[in-house]
């Protein structure tokens, strides 16, 4: 996980910034690392994807009231713009990206 600063700077900025919560013992967590890698890939530039392990950094699980993994949180301009726990298809999540980053 990035530094508090880094990761603030990060979702403050204009690009959309998906941050998955996971940890290493989640079945369904370990689904969603080949679902975002396609993701990235399709969006390029246009979003940023962070992964971070709630077992590695409890106050950030805290901070975000995590209460399951995976859950998906999508920032831009340091607003939450969307939420979701659970696996969620690629498609899916360019479509939720598209329509919240307009």
């Amino acid at each position: 996980m990035p530094n508090n600063n880094s990761f603030q700077e990060l979702i403050n900025g204009n690009t959309p910034v998906l941050v998955d919560f996971s940890a290493e013992w989640c079945g369904p967590c370990k689904m969603m690392a080949p679902i975002l890698k396609d993701l990235k890939d399709d969006l390029k530039e246009a979003l940023k994807v962070i992964k971070i392990d709630v077992d590695k950094s409890p106050q950030a699980a805290s901070a975000y009231q995590i209460q399951g993994v995976p859950t998906l949180i999508l920032f831009q301009n340091g607003q939450i713009l969307w939420r979701k726990s659970g696996v969620t298809s690629a498609k899916e999540l360019a479509s939720i990206i598209g329509q919240k980053t307009k």
